[in-house]
């Protein structure tokens, strides 16, 4: 008797992530990379041609012409892809959704199942979680008690953030999440940002861990990171909340960002034209100045000057959508030095 293929709603698959081997997203690879649930992997029934193929010829000429062309590109896919799941054991548990929980993941499912693999489907798919994360997202915002960490661009705030981390504080990285340090210079070398939707389901993730009895710690971050929005409640948050700002001097600041950002001295082509996009801010005389240091690779001196003249007024700015309740002086950036943490303990 064939053993029947269980669907459970997201609610529950959200609570029992961790008891699944394996999440498969069956959906077509462009389906994927705009969004997908963060740890599934991409075993499409139909690739993205195949599925513009299958949708002409169900609006074109019929839908049962359309189904028996799908099979037949569906189960060519679902033998390949068997070969890569060949090695599981017995009790390998798989998650297997589509778009809508439809016919792609029962497909997928029921070939798993046939082997005599637990499968469960996501009931009402891709869609179906997509809707809880909308809903339930401004929840865990709502739920979580934030705090922020301030301070002028080359402190480090990333660094100490992760530091912090390790020794036990939650921590929020809203910059790693977007592949992205924040700035107009932020950009991660050979690292593109994720979609927007895909960012949404990363954040949505780390929320859904963070304790409740806890501090969050974020970053001070603008509505924006590179490409990427906040969603407006959680910026809204991150305004109320109460924030720790950093000091540190501008030339100890200049050398920790050299280091920091040694990728764009080696392209320095690439890094004058981000500087030319700071036209809009500064004058002709500054941005002559900025390509003058930069021709002659005077990277000290543009790095401090970008500091002083650009990253600090932007940042005394921010300073006034903040709730800054203490200040700190680093001995140096980026280090979670023992006075800091004793006071990040204490809570300011």
């Amino acid at each position: 008797m064939q053993r029947q293929i269980p669907a459970r709603p997201i609610d529950e698959i959200l609570r029992e992530k961790q008891s699944f081997d394996c999440i498969i997203d069956v959906r077509a690879p462009a389906e994927f990379l705009e969004d997908h649930i963060p740890g599934a992997i991409n075993l499409p029934v139909l690739d993205d041609l195949e599925r513009a193929e299958v949708g002409t010829l169900y609006k074109q000429v019929d839908p049962f012409t359309a189904r028996k062309r799908g099979a037949a590109l569906t189960s060519a896919n679902i033998a390949k892809h068997l070969a890569t799941l060949s090695d599981h054991p017995r009790d390998w548990r798989p998650l297997v959704y589509c778009w809508r929980g439809g016919q792609r993941s029962g497909s997928m499912a029921l070939v798993l199942n046939e082997i005599g693999w637990p499968v469960t489907l996501l009931q009402g798919g891709y869609k179906a979680y997509r809707r809880e994360l909308q809903a339930t997202l401004p929840e865990h915002i709502a739920r979580l008690d934030f705090r922020v960490l301030a301070g002028p661009t080359g402190c480090g705030k990333t660094e100490i953030l992760k530091k912090m981390a390790d020794t036990g504080f939650q921590v929020l990285d809203l910059e790693a999440l977007a592949q992205h340090r924040g700035s107009l210079l932020g950009a991660e070398p050979g690292a593109p940002q994720p979609s927007q939707k895909y960012f949404d389901s990363l954040l949505f993730e780390a929320l859904c861990r963070m304790r409740s009895d806890q501090p969050v710690w974020v970053e001070s971050e603008s509505s924006k990171v590179g490409e990427i929005h906040l969603p407006k409640a959680l910026f809204a948050r991150l305004t109320q909340a109460p924030a720790l700002a950093l000091e540190c001097p501008a030339n100890a600041r200049a050398e920790f960002s050299l280091a920091a950002y040694q990728h764009l001295t080696l392209d320095p082509e690439r890094t004058l034209a981000l500087i030319d996009k700071l036209a809009f801010r500064h004058s002709k005389e500054q941005l002559h100045l900025w390509r003058t240091q930069l021709e002659a690779a005077d990277w000290f001196s543009l790095c401090e000057s970008l500091l002083t003249q650009h990253y600090d007024p932007a940042y005394r700015r921010s300073q006034k959508r903040l709730q800054i309740t203490a200040h700190y002086a680093l001995s140096s950036p980026g280090h979670l030095e023992p006075g800091l943490k004793r006071h990040l303990e204490a809570d300011f």
